[in-house]
Order: structure tokens, then sequence, then C-alpha cells
């Protein structure tokens, strides 16, 4: 219900906006939500209904249209004409194939959140909460920022929509091919919450893995989508998907790479990884998503942890060093680097870097710092990185699963 929930959430939010313009997007999400409070009473005491999605969207529509109709201003903003007219005055103006059409029109909004008008740093923010249903701290969290970074972030991309400054109509395919890394990136962050979450209860989201790659899949048939850099995102999506199954244990902890049972990943999955990354080589564009489709599939197709190409996966860190300078890159190069030649040399890597703020005290800086010094039997300086990293760790999951690596017997 949860995932169902928030999916019709994005789902009618985009469709509800397109009626009422975004100046008006508080008011949809109140009606979203309302309607969502609905149904959690009547279809308890009713029973589902034969078409929820369409319960939802008549919820949704009679509320925000009752709370626009106190404006007439607000009414004909709510009517845009004599087409829309049927939806001010009451008729249900829900289309046979409700949810074909939501599909699409949750793609269109992805574009439209990413509208050069909305401040940069706001646009992401924006997305995630409105359409994804990301909560303040998962975004903070995925962005390496403060929740109140992130409220503010919020307000001004809300400001903006207030004074009518953004179209919610679909824009010429020059303007969405302007946005598309935008929309790349609210995917990628979508995909890696349901990857490994920051829900205490819920370490890993499939159904948010799911979401995204959906998406993914429906922006690659659109002639705007249908780009190397897609199909790499997609690639990687699939790779990392195949092995969901075997991240688990059965009381629901995490597992390292090296303790998973590979005849649990998901050979379709696979296939589609193969698939996509091929189709992704085509042309002589190399992005971010390449690089770590790349890097996966070194994973996933290794014949076991101990056979794995680090070498290979240490230089692909490298050129996301250079194509998207990262200090997250550097570190994770050196936990390759340290896979192929010691930890020793995975410090080397470290040597001289300093972190920036955001990254200073995050759990993952301190968890490769202890891990490698453990290794390097420094015992006293791995032990300080080891407390720093399981304080900061986001969900008990994380925490239990770093105690594990961090205090194992060095190999």
């Amino acid at each position: 219900m949860e995932h169902y929930f928030r999916r019709e959430y994005g789902r009618l939010v985009a469709v509800l906006v397109r009626h009422a313009g975004l100046s008006h997007l508080e008011a949809v999400e109140d009606a979203v939500q309302d309607a969502l409070l609905s149904a959690l009473t009547a279809w308890l005491a009713d029973g589902i209904p034969h078409d929820p999605s369409a319960w939802l969207y008549r919820v949704a529509h009679n509320h925000l249209l009752g709370v626009l109709r106190k404006d007439q201003r607000h009414q004909r903003i709510l009517g845009g004409g004599a087409g829309d007219q049927g939806a001010v005055d009451g008729e249900d103006p829900l289309p046979a194939a409700f949810a074909g059409e939501v599909r699409d029109e949750l793609l269109r909004m992805l574009f439209v959140c990413c509208d050069e008008n909305i401040p940069h740093e706001s646009r992401l923010v924006l997305a995630l909460k409105t359409l994804c249903g990301f909560s303040i701290g998962e975004i903070a969290f995925r962005l390496f920022t403060t929740e109140a970074t992130i409220y503010k972030r919020l307000a001004r991309a809300r400001e903006w929509l207030r004074q009518g400054e953004v179209d919610t109509q679909t824009p010429s395919l020059e303007t969405l091919r302007s946005r598309l890394s935008g929309v790349h990136a609210v995917i990628y962050l979508l995909f890696n919450e349901g990857y490994l979450s920051t829900r205490a209860e819920h370490a890993i989201r499939a159904e948010l893995c799911d979401e995204a790659i959906r998406l993914g899949t429906l922006l690659a048939t659109h002639p705007v989508g249908a780009a190397p850099p897609t199909f790499a995102l997609l690639a990687l999506m699939h790779l990392h998907a195949a092995r969901l199954a075997s991240r688990q244990d059965a009381a629901g902890g995490l597992l390292l790479l090296e303790e998973q049972d590979r005849s649990l990943w998901d050979a379709e999955h696979l296939y589609q990884g193969a698939t996509w990354l091929a189709r992704a080589a085509q042309g002589d564009v190399f992005t971010r998503f390449h690089a770590e489709a790349g890097i996966a599939a070194e994973h996933c197709f290794a014949p076991s942890f101990a056979d794995t190409r680090w070498n290979e996966i240490a230089e692909l860190h490298a050129v996301l060093e250079r194509i998207d300078p990262s200090p997250i890159h550097t570190l994770n190069r050196s936990v390759a680097v340290a896979e192929a030649r010691g930890p020793q040399a995975g410090l080397a890597v470290l040597d001289g870097v300093v972190p920036p703020a955001w990254l200073d005290g995050h759990y993952l800086w301190d968890a490769v710092l202890a891990d490698l010094h453990h290794r390097a039997g420094h015992a006293t300086t791995a032990e300080r990185h080891r407390d720093r990293a399981l304080a900061a760790a986001p969900s008990t999951a994380v925490r239990q699963l770093l105690h594990r690596r961090l205090t194992k017997p060095t190999r």
C-alpha cells in the first residue's frame, strides 16, 4: 500500500498541476494527500474499488475544485479554457486509459521541475519532494546537506512557481534536451534511495528501484531521452537491481558483496543491464553513468569476489574523477586499489585528500578510512574512524554492516 500510494501521489500531482497550474502546487499536494487519507478510511470499510486510481483522482480533483472555486480567478485557471470546462463544472474528465496518461504526465512533470527558471539548486529538491515523495531528511542525506538547506531550496522553488514563471505545458524538444541531465539526476537518486534506504525500518526498498527503472525505460522511448546517457543509466540500474535479492540475510541484515550468494542474482536484470550497456556504447558520448555502469558490470560478471578485476574498477573510478570530480569517487577508487594492491596502496590514494565540509563526518568517509587502517594494522586510527562511522550511520542495518566489516579479522 505504501508503494502504491507513493506512485499514485506523484502521478496525481502531475495530472492535477496541469489543470490548476504550478502556482497552485501546494493546493494540489494538499488535495492529493486528502485523497490518500480518505482512501485509507474508505477502502478499509468498503474494500478497494474496482479502479483505485480513478477513485483517487476523483476525490483529489473534487477537493482541489472546491478549494479553487472559492476564487473566480482560480476557477478560470483550473478550467484552462473551453476544453477543460467539464472539470470546472464538476464532470469527471478522467480518460479511459488513465494509467497510460499518468506515465506520460509524470515524465513531463519531471522535465517541468527542471525548468531553467527555477534556481538550479532547487530543481532536484522540488522533483524529489513533489513527484517522488521523498521526505526532507531523505533529500538532505542524498544531497549531502542539512534539512534546513533543503527547506530553503524548496521554498525558493515554490516561490518561483507562485510567481507563475514556469510553464506546465510540454516545452520544445530543444528545451527538453537542455533539461535531460536534471531528469537523469532525479531518477538516479530515486534508485539510490531504494538500493540503500535512509529509513531505519527498510534497508532496501525494491519498489523505488522498480519505479526508477520504469521511469528510465519510459524516458528511453522518448525522442529526447533515447540517448547514450539514458541507456547507461538504465544499464547501471538493472545491474544493481540484479543483486537486490542477495543483499540481505534471512533476518533482513545487509550483506557485504563478498558474502552474497551469486546464484540469487537475477538473470533477466543482468541481461537487460548488458543490453543497455551495449546500446550506451554507441556514439562518442561517455558520462558518469557509463563509468558507473562499467564498474557495476565488472562486479556482476566476475566469476567470484576474489576473481574481480579490481585494477579495471580502479581505472574506471579514476575516469569518474576526471569527468565528474568528487572526493566520493576518490574514496571509491581507494577501495578498489586496496583490493588490487593492498590497504597501504589504498591509503596512499587518500594521502593529502582533505574532505570538504559536506563529506567530513559523513559515515562513508570514516568507514573507508576505518577499513583501510584496520587492514593495514593501524589499530588506534582505525578505531577512531570506526567510532565516527558507526555514530553517523543512517540506519541500524548500515550500522550493523559497518560494525561487522570494521571488526572482522584482516585478510
